[in-house]
C-alpha cells in the first residue's frame, strides 16, 4: 500500500504532465503536420495515478480540448498539493506527539 505522500505525488507528476503536453500543443498549433501530444492517466491498484504521454494518430489541433486540459491539470495539481501538504502537516503532528 503506497503512503499518501506517494499517491498525491503521482497525481502532481500526472498533473504537471497533462499541463505540459497540452501547452506543447498550444504552442505548437500553427505548425503544418504537427501531431497533438495526448496524455492517458490510469489508476493504479496501489494507489495513486499513472500517465502516458504518446503523439496522436492524425496531425492537427484541439483548441478546446487543450484549454480545457489546462484546467483540468491546473485544478488536479492544487487539488493534489492540498493533499501532500495535509498529509506531511499529519506526520508532523505526529511526530510532535510521540516526541
Amino acid at each position: 500500500m503506497s503512503t499518501l505522500s506517494s499517491i498525491a505525488l503521482s497525481g502532481l507528476q500526472a498533473a504537471q504532465e497533462t499541463a505540459r503536453a497540452s501547452a506543447h500543443n498550444l504552442a505548437n498549433l500553427n505548425t503544418d503536420g504537427y501531431r497533438r501530444v495526448e496524455v492517458t492517466q490510469q489508476a493504479v491498484a496501489e494507489g495513486g495515478v499513472d500517465s502516458q504521454a504518446r503523439r496522436a494518430a492524425l496531425p492537427g489541433s484541439a483548441l478546446a480540448q487543450d484549454v480545457v486540459d489546462q484546467l483540468k491539470a491546473r485544478n488536479a495539481f492544487l487539488a493534489n498539493l492540498a493533499v501532500f501538504r495535509s498529509a506531511d502537516r499529519m506526520a508532523g503532528a505526529l511526530i510532535d506527539v510521540m516526541a
